[in-house]
């Protein structure tokens, strides 16, 4: 259908309901009902007008008119309840193709809101209940059309592992800081387990699951180097030490390499811990009790089953980390770490609030470009946007406030559909009263 094509259909269906409407007035048997008529049209006229949304899309939005109108006569709250399941439905529709008024929209964005207004049109019965039974079904739609495409897949695949690689570092770090705290461990290697270590052991649980034999062997090497780095008042274990330590060493380093640490970066952190390791072999202090290293043992291996469920403190992103498990792959990607200003509290409610599927005008890297919100983490802690030419721009919800605070990104729409057209059906009354007694 050619967009000429499409603007005749909206032609007709502006006809359509404007003599529907006069039908519905003249057999109206209140004031209060021929009011609800004339508000409910003038809404979907200006629905009809909003250039911002392709003719083709326009048309459908159209044909709800009579179950809107409907749920309007039967809920007189209806116009000024802004979280009303008619309203809500009409507005994600409308805001998910806002964005999308210089090209065409997807196919089967368009196929599915046809589908969401035919299945309305048939149960119009049910009233409100269908609109949030369709409003369900939508969501569920978006979660799986935005990142539908290949490359957005992956990006998003990479993003949800980056999420649980810094969500298990922090948890590991806080269980083995609880079991550490009065282990005699000099604080180098403390450091060593906590800033390098625990990012080995996440990146693999990640990568290869944390029973696999690589993460087990990690976790494993977590043990090994707690014992080698106790004390050791007898010859027997100095000389377990000198014969295991080669293996050691080399278990770390390949756990730095699945970091992609540099080769002089490994080494540097392989002196320091050989450093403190001969400390450990001359020391005459105390040693660590073998029953505490075989329940640091047993923790380690049952970490991930300790996890919580809720909400984490916010996490640190690094862009290394989307990299690293991204690969060579980068193409159309870009993890977004700076920008913006320092959010305010309301800033960041406001970031973790925004719908998915909705537009917004991002002003990065000295380019202005229209980009919808595809995704949304599990815990929250990112956002994926997405512009028409399906360039993928990972934001951390604080990189997100940041940029609201700062003006660099703005909704594409002020306000809802359905409100901008009950302010301008309201406006248009005011100035013409007697449209109600026609």
């Amino acid at each position: 259908m050619t967009h000429a094509m499409d603007e005749i259909h909206v032609q007709k269906a502006v006809d359509v309901v404007r003599e529907r409407t006069t039908d519905l007035k003249q057999a109206a048997k209140t004031p209060v009902e021929k009011a609800t008529v004339e508000m409910v049209a003038l809404m979907f006229l200006s629905i009809l007008s909003e250039e911002r949304i392709l003719p083709s899309v326009r048309v459908w939005f159209a044909r709800l008119q009579m179950p809107v109108l409907r749920l309007a006569l039967a809920e007189p709250t209806f116009f000024g309840a802004l979280h009303h399941p008619a309203r809500k439905l009409i507005d994600r529709m409308g805001s998910c193709v806002l964005g999308f008024e210089s090209s065409a929209s997807p196919q089967a964005l368009e196929s599915e809101i046809k589908r969401v207004v035919q299945v309305i049109e048939q149960y119009p019965e049910t009233g409100r209940r269908v609109f949030e039974l369709m409003g369900d079904e939508f969501e569920k739609f978006l979660a799986t059309f935005l990142t539908g495409k290949e490359r957005t897949r992956k990006v998003v695949g990479v993003a949800q592992q980056v999420e649980q690689k810094e969500t298990l570092v922090i948890q590991y770090t806080i269980e083995l800081r609880k079991w550490l705290t009065d282990l005699p461990v000099s604080e180098a290697l403390r450091d060593f387990i906590y800033k390098v270590w625990v990012e080995v052991l996440a990146v693999s649980a990640v990568k290869f699951g944390p029973k696999d034999t690589q993460t087990v062997q990690h976790k494993q090497a977590a043990h090994d180097l707690l014992w080698a780095a106790s004390a050791k008042p007898s010859r027997a274990e100095r000389a377990r030490v000198i014969e295991q330590l080669p293996a050691l060493l080399q278990q770390l380093r390949d756990g730095m390499a699945l970091l992609g640490l540099e080769p002089q970066e490994q080494h540097n952190h392989i002196e320091l811990v050989r450093h403190h390791l001969t400390e450990a072999f001359m020391s005459r202090g105390p040693a660590i009790a073998p029953e505490r290293l075989d329940e640091l043992a047993q923790r380690l291996a049952d970490l991930e089953d300790i996890l919580p469920d809720g909400d984490l403190v916010e996490l640190s992103l690094d862009p290394d980390s989307v990299a690293l498990l991204l690969g060579d792959d980068m193409g159309d990607f870009e993890f977004v770490e700076r920008g913006g200003s320092i959010p305010t509290e309301a800033m960041m409610d406001w970031a973790n609030e925004l719908p998915v599927g909705d537009w917004f005008e991002l002003d990065h890297s000295g380019q202005v470009a229209q980009v919808q919100l595809a995704w949304r983490s599990q815990r929250g802690q990112l956002l994926l946007f997405v512009d028409l030419k399906q360039r993928c721009l990972l934001f951390p919800v604080q990189r997100v406030g940041a940029y609201l605070q700062a003006g660099l990104l703005l909704p594409a729409e002020d306000e809802a559909l359905t409100v901008r057209a009950t302010r301008e059906a309201l406006a248009k009354l005011d100035a013409n009263p007697e449209r109600l007694l026609g």
